[in-house]
């Protein structure tokens, strides 16, 4: 049963009674029945950026959570009792205050058993804190480790104050990984070494650029000498300076981390003025296809890292689907490209069934942080459990790491504008296939 937060307001129970369980339910703000009624109700709330900038993070939100209320339509079985499964969904707007402000309401009002949150530090962060505040269970992804532990720490700038949390888990990549991915496709090309970053000023940039734990010093140690022009502001219609920083250290290889609308608007107006580097490898903004399919031909070659795609080698534990048959049913639900995200959000709701049910409780708390914490599960984006050595043992405790590599947006054959994923590193996962190799931006 899945309900947005529209249904504020309504009468639940008759508004439950008359509504019917479809695909379409998270979208219209109707709410799914659940076929089980005896029990008290598991309640999840899930928080993602559904509008705003950050919104193609969220496109296949609907999908997932359809595709989850399927999968536990009968109730799930929790200390021997089965409980129906409510799924709450509200939507950050892109917006830290708006995220801490659902946070709130899901705790508060909706008194939610876990809370699941995915995409970028500005919708995880505030969400975790209210979780972490108020005691609730939360699991997070999709946002670089360094970004979610270190971005929440009282003072970030001081290893030796970093603490762990109590009710906050993660799971994903780190900048170490990026970083690794990046680099690891730039020496596949020939390459002045000089490197342009693009790091705004905001979660995501501050620790991309970060002189300790971000690019900087592993770019040093490598050999490129890195030209940062400093951190622009968000939704920054003008990039000339930057630009011209970039043609004057002369450039070849560009990297950063940036919004979709920000990209589109940097890189359109670098070939206007006559900067091209030969790699460019650009976080966040060019991870979806709509993205890419935005900037025309001028998308060819474009790199970034790659979280998931149908070519990974893993199956879902909640529905037993391959990476490919999830993302050919997302195709053939939406008639849109399959994007990312769809198997982190997919493997947020497979901890969630793996948690609870271990749990033995859905109302005790702290038997719901002790089953996250002992988590030991293969999913449809890799193995995810907690407490593993390939992180520093500040972080051990809440994050666990998931595999990267690295791909190249490839033009299709005979179109203008739709591109393919072509993953061409992968030296630290490489039980996930090479499709091909770097080529330069020509």
């Amino acid at each position: 049963m899945a309900r947005t937060s529209d249904s504020i307001g309504v009468n639940r129970r008759r508004f439950i009674k008359a509504s019917a369980a479809t695909g379409a339910a998270l979208a219209t703000g109707s709410v799914f029945a659940p076929a089980v009624r005896a029990a008290t109700s598991i309640k999840l709330g899930y928080v993602s950026p559904q509008t705003g900038p950050l919104a193609a993070f969220a496109e296949a939100d609907n999908f997932v959570v359809s595709n989850f209320h399927n999968a536990v339509k009968g109730g799930l079985k929790v200390g021997g009792t089965t409980h129906p499964v409510e799924v709450i969904v509200k939507d950050s707007q892109s917006n830290p205050n708006r995220a801490a402000e659902v946070a709130k309401e899901l705790i508060v009002s909706d008194k939610i058993d876990l809370m699941l949150v995915a995409s970028t530090p500005e919708t995880t962060n505030p969400v975790s804190t209210q979780c972490e505040i108020e005691e609730v269970p939360c699991i997070t992804s999709v946002v670089p480790w360094q970004s979610w532990f270190i971005g929440r720490q009282a003072n970030p700038g001081d290893p030796a104050s970093w603490k762990p949390f109590n009710y906050t888990y993660h799971f994903f990549w780190g900048l170490e990984d990026v970083i690794a991915a990046y680099t690891n496709m730039w020496g596949q090309l020939k390459t002045d070494k000089s490197v342009g970053g693009l790091f705004p000023n905001d979660g995501d940039g501050n620790a991309w650029g970060d002189k300790k734990v971000g690019f900087p010093p592993v770019l040093d140690k490598l050999g490129y000498k890195l030209t940062d022009p400093g951190r622009y502001q968000n939704l920054t219609d003008d990039f000339t300076a930057q630009i011209t920083a970039f043609k004057n250290a002369n450039c070849e290889v560009l990297t950063g981390v940036m919004l979709p609308p920000d990209f589109t608007t940097f890189w359109n107006q670098a070939l206007q003025q006559g900067f091209k580097p030969r790699v460019a490898s650009i976080g966040k903004a060019i991870l979806f296809p709509v993205a890419v399919e935005a900037l025309g031909k001028n998308g060819n070659n474009l790199s970034s890292e790659v979280w998931w795609t149908p070519h990974h080698p893993f199956r879902s534990s909640l529905t037993g689907q391959s990476a490919k048959a999830l993302a050919d049913a997302y195709e053939k639900s939406s008639g849109k490209q399959w994007t990312q995200p769809i198997g982190f959000v997919h493997a947020l709701f497979e901890l969630a069934v793996d948690v609870m049910k271990r749990s033995h409780s859905v109302s005790d708390n702290k038997a719901i942080v002790n089953a996250i914490a002992a988590t030991n599960l293969n999913t449809v984006v890799g193995h995810i459990e907690w407490g593993q050595k390939n992180l520093p043992p500040f972080a051990q405790k809440n994050v666990a790491k998931t595999p990267l590599v690295g791909g190249q947006w490839r033009l299709r054959h005979g179109t203008a504008n739709k591109y393919d994923i072509v993953i061409t590193e992968n030296k630290t996962a490489p039980e996930i296939p090479i499709g091909g190799k770097m080529e330069p931006i020509s």
